[in-house]
């Protein structure tokens, strides 16, 4: 946990009604723009901001459009949103979250799907051990990707472990996943293939044939977007 990033709640009680906001040192900050992607590019070592985490169901977010991009639940057809349990998951099957200062620009084909992305920040699924909480800011270690097809878009799945998990001193790829989380990346592609259809939306997919991204790969992948999102700041009205 990087401990420099505070999180305030404020507004009602129930989920869909508050926000989740950031500081440091006192000062209000955006997760989205102001908490820096690298802790230690060298190594690989990230920061991620936790907004769903494992084991839950409340579809929490990072708001694009209000001011310093608070954490909130998002909402169909005006109820708060909650995702189906997808067996063999209750909830989430990871904490997820984003990648700070990264961005899937929907103006942009994929070079390897040759599709649009889906105008996020960059997707994270944490997988080790303990549930974080909303809003929390971890330090990963990025082991490989995935890439979905969601709804026609390009949304790229970053696969990272907590540098103070346990699992962290044993993985360094995502080719080492199978040896201690036997059977988990195939359970975790069914679940995001399927986790929107109890929702009455179609299936997604699993883009290049289901075949994993190794931690190289999934490296570029995040300097890419990073540099999405840098342009994106340079924008008129940015």
């Amino acid at each position: 946990m990087n401990k420099r990033f505070l999180v305030k709640v404020v507004g009602e009680q129930e989920p869909a009604g508050s926000r989740i906001f950031f500081e440091e040192e006192g000062r209000r900050i955006s997760p989205w723009h102001d908490i820096p992607l690298y802790v230690d590019q060298g190594k690989g070592v990230l920061n991620m901001v936790v907004e769903i985490p494992k084991g839950t169901s409340a579809k929490l977010e990072i708001s694009k459009e209000e001011d310093y991009n608070p954490i909130k639940q998002d909402t169909s057809h005006g109820k708060p949103r909650y995702l189906a349990d997808i067996p063999p998951f209750q909830g989430y099957p990871c904490n997820y979250g984003a990648f700070p200062q990264t961005y899937e620009s929907p103006d942009i084909v994929d070079d390897k799907t040759g599709i649009q992305g889906d105008d996020d920040p960059l997707d994270v699924c944490e997988i080790g051990n303990e549930p974080a909480y909303p809003g929390e800011v971890k330090t990963v270690k990025v082991l490989g990707a995935i890439a979905i097809l969601d709804q026609g878009q390009t949304d790229w799945k970053i696969i990272a472990v907590d540098t103070y998990d346990p699992l962290a001193s044993k993985l360094s790829d995502i080719s080492d996943m199978e040896t201690h989380l036997p059977g988990f990346l195939g359970k975790l592609k069914d679940w995001y293939c399927l986790y929107k259809i109890p929702e009455g939306k179609p299936q997604n997919e699993v883009a290049l044939g289901g075949q994993l991204q190794d931690r190289r790969t999934a490296l570029g992948l995040i300097d890419h977007f990073h540099g999405t999102w840098k342009s994106m700041q340079k924008r008129p009205g940015k």
